[in-house]
């Protein structure tokens, strides 16, 4: 029997659209291309658009004004507990230093550790139920040698910057205090409690480019430090406040401070975007694609962007088109071999008709209908702004208002 499949185009024009079917006869199951905007959810600042709008001459002040609009000014300090995930230990090892201190969480006690020359690492390890013990390893004899227990969890600090040995033998430096953290099993999580400004210094690089104009870096160091802030008046019983990984923020300590961020910190210092009194969620993306997304808060609202594309900023993420297999596409709807696939509807802002919502597939099978979100996920797109080709994504040419 013949296979016949059907690529539609989606009307610029309308949310949720009718469609123009071509139809073709392969002697094997066809690949799908597909073509789509911006990198990631879209929601708060995108970053390619903070630096698009500071190229344009745009202050800190109107880019967050823009990207969060409601917003108000405010302050915050502290401290930020951050989970370093890279370190599967099962303690907390460390690199000898000027001045480094274990203190016992419990009791509060300190102890200065000596820096001989033989040992080369320190380490927090499990030790019973609910325990610690400190141990050093001699260099040349290749041995631990126990120094101390504690009853309950301890933590390294005093030295200006301490270094972390991963599992793989690297050596990540990060400000602040390595704490050893409680959990099931024999293993203790890695925790880094470090002044809210000095952890900025090792997200604000991992996230924007250092390069970016001084205004852009302003922003997601403001954006950044409400974004902390928020999870943190959150977390108050649990036993950190963010990971280092996309998931939170990126966040690589010591080792990847720039002069330009930190600069761009110092600018900023202390100030994050309020709603009525409180820490907004901050959310910020790679590219929006040339509309903000909506949200569930009263800021996060969905308009079209002209700085996301704007020349100059470097945005490899406007659009976009990738190719997924006959076997990809059919594993993510599961409705048989693909006959039809349309997206049934979208938000109506910005070109092509905005951000898809949902999705038709029809195959051998049946119909089924998914988010767009789902197929975002099941196909690993950019972002849930995609089109089945041929449908074009053209640039915007809305002027920003």
């Amino acid at each position: 029997m013949k296979r016949i499949v059907v690529i539609v185009i989606v009307a610029s024009t309308l949310i949720s659209a009718t469609a123009e079917a071509r139809e073709f006869e392969p002697t094997a199951a066809p690949d799908t291309t597909i073509s789509g905007r911006g990198f990631g959810h879209g929601r708060g600042m995108s970053q390619y658009g903070a630096q698009g709008a500071a190229i344009a001459g745009k202050s800190v002040k109107q880019i967050l004004d823009f990207y969060y609009p409601g917003t108000s000014v405010g302050k915050a300090t502290g401290n930020i507990r951050v989970r370093i995930t890279a370190d599967t230990n099962d303690g907390v090892r460390v690199v000898p230093a000027n001045n480094l201190r274990v203190r016992s969480l419990k009791t509060g006690s300190v102890w200065t550790l000596p820096k001989a020359s033989t040992r080369n690492q320190w380490s927090i390890d499990p030790y019973g139920d609910h325990a610690t013990r400190i141990s050093s390893f001699n260099a040349t004899t290749r041995k631990w040698t126990l120094w101390k227990t504690f009853l309950g969890m301890a933590q390294f600090d005093g030295a200006s910057v301490t270094g972390l040995i991963l599992p793989s033998g690297e050596v990540r430096r990060f400000r602040g205090t390595l704490r050893a953290v409680d959990v099931s099993g024999p293993h203790l999580d890695t925790v880094n409690v470090v002044d809210l400004e000095h952890y900025l210094r090792g997200v604000v690089p991992r996230e924007a480019l250092s390069s970016w104009r001084p205004a852009a870096l302003q922003a997601q160091a403001v954006a950044a430090r409400t974004y902390s802030v928020y999870h943190r008046s959150r977390s108050a019983s649990r036993a950190y406040d963010l990971c280092d990984t996309i998931a939170c923020q990126v966040y690589g300590g010591y080792n990847s401070e720039k002069a330009s961020t930190t600069t761009a910190i110092a600018a900023t210092a202390g100030q994050i975007r309020l709603y009525q009194g409180k820490p907004i969620i901050a959310e910020f993306s790679s590219s929006n694609g040339g509309a903000t997304a909506t949200g569930a808060v009263p800021y996060q609202v969905m308009k079209l962007d002209s700085w996301d594309a704007y020349p100059g900023n470097g945005n490899p993420n406007v659009t976009w088109t990738v190719t997924r297999t006959a076997a990809e596409v059919e594993a993510t709807f599961d409705v048989g071999s693909i006959r039809s696939l349309r997206v049934l509807t979208r938000t109506g802002v910005g070109p092509g008709g905005g951000r898809a919502l949902t999705v038709e597939a029809v195959g051998s099978k049946g119909r089924r209908v998914l988010t767009a979100d789902q197929v975002r996920g099941r196909l690993h797109l950019k972002s849930g702004w995609f089109a089945f080709v041929p449908s074009p994504l053209d640039i915007p040419t809305d002027p920003l208002r």
